[in-house]
């Protein structure tokens, strides 16, 4: 028998082992035994972890201060978390991602729901940008980097940012690994180009998740306006215009997004029906309905209002507030798509608060569809924070 390298953790003997034998990815803080030894283990350790019988159960990584204390890495306790076992896990999930997409461009790792708990990576041709917001993830990153290398991706930028990676002791900063990356990177989706900066824009760049969203807004949007609030790079509005709609206007608070978004629509010959406003989305659809504007289709698509469970009551208010405001834009018989992020705001909770702004902006109608994340990023079956994306399509009446 040959002995583990790794050490052991173990649950608390009432802990739930069954939810974590049928697939649970994570162990929290008040299920471990918490001792001197196991809180002295460094962010990112690989632990065996035993139940409160001893029988291992899972090799998992470790961060003794985050409440979310284990992310299960293998079920097997005997496997070896090295590079050919990142190899494996990576070619899975692009074999996947290969079979459902013509080009290169989507999202290659999404976290738990690949195997890969805790790291992202989003890919763009021959550039891929990882982000380990894992410290397990954040210690292999030269393995992570030379795989990817192997499997053609040429480029590799870390992106060490956001609060996750705080939560798990990790330093924020963003680099280029390997290769080399000048400028924006254009990306070809549903008929448009977009323009992602991998280095200084949002998230990773780009966000891939609403490609189907932006699909289905689009055939909506066909030869009528477009306002395209929270437009980000000109998501919902590039599409739109590539399939036909006569105009649209991108709303954003943040300038150099607004300016790939110009540059998107240049390479994509859609430059002579689009234009930008920057500013706040609350001032500008306030300004937009003062001015008289209408449109056939009136897109939101906000950042997370409701990022955990205790802002989940102004998130819901700050929701509600923007489909009242986004209601009194749509024309007669047009189209309003409401979008969430937000985790904490379930579907449920969520279509009520934007069905009840709807209202208060004095208009009803039928809700005709409901969209979630493309399947780039399947959802973890038993970890519902990787279902976070949430669309909802109204047809309004007069």
């Amino acid at each position: 028998m040959t002995l583990s390298p790794y050490p052991v953790v173990k649950l608390k003997p009432k802990a739930d082992a069954r939810a974590i034998r049928h697939g649970a990815p994570w162990v929290f803080s008040d299920e471990l035994v918490l001792d001197r030894r196991t809180r002295a283990l460094e962010p990112g350790t690989i632990a065996v972890l035993a139940d409160g019988e001893r029988q291992e159960m899972a090799l998992v990584a470790i961060t003794p201060a985050s409440r979310i204390t284990c992310r299960i890495l293998d079920r097997d306790p005997a496997a070896r978390i090295d590079a050919e076992w990142l190899r494996r896990r990576i070619a899975t999930a692009m074999a996947m991602r290969e079979h459902l997409y013509d080009a290169p461009f989507y999202r290659l790792v999404h976290a738990e729901a690949d195997g890969l708990p805790g790291m992202v990576i989003d890919r763009f041709g021959d550039t891929a940008v990882v982000q380990p917001n894992a410290a397990w993830a954040d210690r292999l990153m030269p393995e992570i980097t030379a795989v990817l290398q192997e499997m053609g991706i040429a480029n590799i930028v870390r992106n060490g940012s956001g609060r996750t990676r705080s939560l798990e002791g990790l330093e924020e900063f963003i680099r280029v690994e390997a290769g080399a990356v000048e400028g924006p990177v254009p990306v070809p989706m549903n008929g448009a180009t977009y323009m992602a900066d991998l280095l200084g824009g949002q998230k990773t760049g780009l966000f891939y998740d609403q490609r189907p969203n932006h699909a289905f807004a689009a055939r909506l949007g066909r030869g009528g306006s477009v306002l395209d609030v929270f437009s980000h790079v000109g998501g919902f509005a590039l599409a739109a215009l590539a399939q036909g709609a006569t105009e649209a206007l991108a709303v954003d608070g943040s300038a150099p997004a607004l300016e790939l978004a110009e540059q998107g629509a240049r390479e994509s010959g859609l430059a002579d029906r689009f234009t930008t406003r920057k500013g706040d989305a609350f001032d500008e659809m306030t300004a937009l309905a003062e001015e008289g504007r209408k449109f056939d289709l009136v897109v939101c698509d906000p950042p997370a209002f409701a990022p955990g469970k205790k802002s989940l009551e102004a998130g819901l208010r700050a929701y509600e507030r923007v489909a009242r405001l986004a209601a009194g834009l749509v024309a007669p018989g047009g189209y309003l798509v409401l979008c969430s992020c937000s985790h904490a705001a379930d579907l449920a909770r969520f279509r009520q608060a934007s069905t009840r702004g709807i209202g208060r902006g004095g208009r009803l109608g039928q809700l005709i569809h409901t969209g979630f994340a493309g399947p780039d990023h399947p959802m973890h079956p038993q970890l519902a924070e990787s279902g976070y994306l949430k669309a909802l399509f109204y047809r309004l009446d007069g």
